[in-house]
């Protein structure tokens, strides 16, 4: 299939584009939201960069959504109405930002589209109304088991952690940084340390690494901390797994799901989770068995394989249905 996409979420799109299809992404000379192409990513050929201005002219098959206002965009730039003359799905990334329980999806009581949640929490608080719903869980291109852990440090990857607050849970650094520094990773981590009022030698910005820049230096820390408070699944959480990481995770959303806890530990209460760090400083052993359990689960929910074989069903019944029309909830994975 001939896929029409915008490079949106960089993490889950590096992973969707390892698919049997070709991938059109929109470039523009000044990028962006609606022009980042492959942004340098090292992504397989089959993903395209395309001008705007040709998709009038060109041959899709499925537009892949991942925001409610490409509808419209995609709509004027081919010519057709999306949804109606063109099979579409809404991939669904993120939980949603207020009044959960009764939050209302800009897409919902939609008969020409399919929301595709990436995970179950999603399905759970999102309320899509008569919209066709399913969900698709992450799958993530393997970075092997390279875990070391001979640094007694504590890895963090958080975006704009300063900005968001306690949503990523940058509240919680402190309790953590008393057991043993921080390296925090990650977009608009500029001066984490002073806004904590700590000190650079507790809480130390990384930065905003390459992937396999990133991948090298997780692996060398004793053990990767995920305290975020609301997300739907952080993909640098199922990463480190893959390293082979221990990882102590603040039970919420579909974190109770995607982490065993002989991984490391999971729990709601920061004291047990501060507990489960000391140990795992003092205990190098249990660290590496608490990796290889974490690696072993993430490996199996979150393969590629599965991922990319749930993908090819939706787009193919998309395909097929034209727009997968529905007038009730089909809730499950694909």
């Amino acid at each position: 299939m001939r896929v029409l996409l915008w490079h949106v979420h960089g993490g889950w799109t590096d992973a969707f584009v390892r698919g049997g299809h070709d991938y059109l992404m929109p470039r523009t000379a000044e990028g962006g939201p609606w022009g980042l192409g492959r942004g340098g990513r090292d992504w397989p050929s089959n993903v395209v960069e395309v001008a705007p201005e040709s998709l009038r002219h060109a041959d899709v098959d499925v537009v892949v959504l991942q925001r409610p206002e490409e509808i419209a965009v995609a709509s004027l730039l081919l010519g057709r109405q999306v949804g109606r003359d063109v099979p579409a799905v809404y991939v669904e990334h993120n939980t949603p930002r207020a009044d959960p329980p009764t939050a209302r999806h800009p897409l919902a009581d939609r008969d020409d589209v399919t929301i595709a949640h990436v995970t179950h929490t999603n399905a759970l608080f999102w309320d899509c109304g008569r919209t066709r719903t399913t969900v698709v869980e992450h799958g993530i291109v393997d970075p092997g088991a390279r875990y070391d852990g001979g640094r007694e440090r504590l890895a963090v990857v958080s975006n704009e952690p300063v900005r968001r607050g306690r949503v990523v849970g940058t509240d919680l650094l402190p309790a953590f940084a008393e057991v043993a520094p921080l390296d925090v990773y990650g977009m608009g981590t500029a001066g984490i340390a002073a806004h904590l009022g700590l000190g650079d030698d507790r809480v130390h910005a990384m930065g905003d690494l390459p992937p396999a820049r990133l991948h090298e230096s997780l692996a060398q820390r004793r053990l990767y901390l995920h305290p975020t408070r609301w997300t739907s699944l952080g993909l640098s959480l199922l990463e480190a797994m893959h390293l082979a990481m221990p990882v102590v995770v603040l039970a919420t959303t579909e974190a109770a799901r995607a982490v065993p806890p002989e991984a490391g530990a999971i729990s709601p209460s920061v004291t047990e989770l501060v507990r489960a760090v000391r140990r795992l400083l003092a205990d190098p052993d249990a660290a590496r068995r608490a990796g290889a359990v974490a690696r072993e689960a993430v490996l199996q929910r979150y393969s590629l394989r599965r991922f990319l074989e749930d993908w090819d069903d939706l787009l193919d019944q998309c395909v097929r249905h034209r727009g997968g029309r529905a007038h009730s909830n089909e809730r499950g994975t694909s």
